[in-house]
């Protein structure tokens, strides 16, 4: 999630999955280790959360094929947020726990900084050999300060801009990629074509899906976020912040926001019934996108360059706990899954954009019919050139999830923006305290 990424599915994960139904899956997980069979055969649990998408782009069936001896059992969280309190649960308590565990990009520094014990060092496999094959910033970010290598990097997040072509026609306003690109070059701009929309919007019809998409994006613009280098917490003082926070206050009370939820059942049934004409998406949405809208969205969408620069929005690792049963044969799927001949083939499936250098370069002249035939391999893979590398502290996730509940509060409730700021710091000390 996608920072998800936050993130589900046909293509994507269907229904959110509760806590306690999490525990039990993972639970589950490691009694079918211990129910593996003699002659060398291997039940491997993998827990994830959101768009990974391995079992929709056939990889484990590919991987089954390779290794006869292999059966990969998967189970999710449709919210990072309950994925995150589960795993944190097992971890404490040492047992539950799956063969690999996802994390989210917002996550890894908790990871490397406070939990590395609990994490094999995949150097111990071999991992160190691998450095290259990956973009320097997905590496090091996973990388202890004894220099564990504490998880594999999956994609990344390059973000752009989703739009609803049949929606823009309707309300008059071009629908040309470039055209847009060149109208919204600003969030100025954005929100000033998304004030034209409403004017001759379709009935029922919102210019954006929710303001917290909205100001995820803006954040994945900057290089600096809630904390500075040092690990210091800054999110209260960075400009970058308050200006996305604004933008998106001011989004929500111009009525632009269709005020949902992102991750929600609504939020799910809003893509097919047409409920908003633009949407904030790094590359790893598109596969969301395609599973909730179906065959009947193809063509309407299409995918244009992302205002005021690049940025990126989520983003994954796949690490293997210390207490994991099956470790080697976890360590063999996970470097395969994250390898550049899969990273390269999970986003002509889904969209996952590789943070494998091989694989980007693999990708660069992919288009998607579904979106319209949008050069998606040259967008994303500009945007992913262009993005800054990002500091990251240990509660980034925690931080930035207090902060969209809290814009959550100004769209659907109608909260005062210095009201629901000011709830948010408290909430922000009281899960970083």
């Amino acid at each position: 999630m996608p920072i998800a990424r936050a993130v589900k599915r046909s293509t994507v994960r269907l229904g959110a999955v509760a806590l306690a139904g999490a525990l039990l899956a993972a639970c589950g997980g490691s009694s079918d280790g211990a129910s593996d069979s003699a002659g060398g055969k291997v039940t491997l649990t993998v827990d994830l959360f959101g768009s990974f998408g391995y079992k929709e782009a056939g990889l484990y069936a590919e991987y089954k094929k390779l290794h006869p001896n292999v059966t990969v059992k998967q189970s999710d969280t449709e919210d990072e947020q309950d994925y995150w309190k589960s795993l944190q649960t097992r971890l404490a308590g040492g047992g539950g726990l799956a063969d690999v565990q996802g994390i989210e990009v917002g996550r890894i520094a908790a990871v490397t900084q406070q939990q590395a014990d609990k994490f094999e060092d995949l150097r111990t496999y071999g991992a160190d050999r691998l450095k290259d094959q990956f973009a320097e910033a997905k590496w090091s970010a996973a990388t202890g300060g004894d220099g564990q290598i504490l998880g594999l990097g999956t994609d990344v997040g390059p973000e752009a801009m989703c739009y609803r072509t049949d929606l823009f026609k309707q309300a008059g306003l071009p629908t040309d990629r470039t055209q847009l690109a060149a109208r919204w070059s600003t969030w100025d701009g954005y929100l000033a074509l998304g004030k034209e929309y409403k004017k001759k919007a379709p009935a029922k019809s919102a210019w954006v899906d929710s303001v917290g998409s909205l100001y995820a994006i803006m954040v994945g613009q900057q290089k600096e976020r809630y904390y500075d280098a040092s690990g210091k917490l800054v999110y209260d003082n960075n400009p970058a912040i308050k200006a996305a926070w604004d933008a998106s206050t001011d989004a929500a009370q111009a009525g632009l926001s269709a005020k949902l939820d992102q991750w929600s059942p609504q939020w799910n049934q809003a893509f097919s019934a047409g409920s908003f004409a633009t949407m904030p998406c790094p590359a790893w949405m598109l596969g969301y996108i395609k599973g909730q809208a179906g065959d009947a969205g193809k063509g309407k969408w299409d995918i244009a360059k992302l205002p005021a620069g690049a940025g990126n929005w989520g983003g994954s690792y796949l690490s293997i706990p210390r207490a994991a049963k099956h470790k080697k044969e976890a360590y063999e799927l996970i470097k395969w899954l994250t390898g550049p001949e899969q990273q390269a083939k999970l986003f002509t499936k889904q969209g996952n954009f590789p943070s494998s250098t091989g694989a980007i370069a693999k990708v660069a002249a992919a288009r998607d019919p579904y979106f319209s035939d949008a050069p998606i391999g040259q967008i994303f893979g500009d945007a992913a050139k262009a993005a800054p590398v990002q500091v990251l502290g240990v509660h980034d996730k925690s931080v930035a999830d207090q902060i969209t509940n809290a814009l959550s509060e100004v769209e659907r409730k109608d909260t005062a923006p210095d009201k629901a700021w000011s709830t948010a710091k408290k909430n922000v000390a009281n899960a970083t305290g």
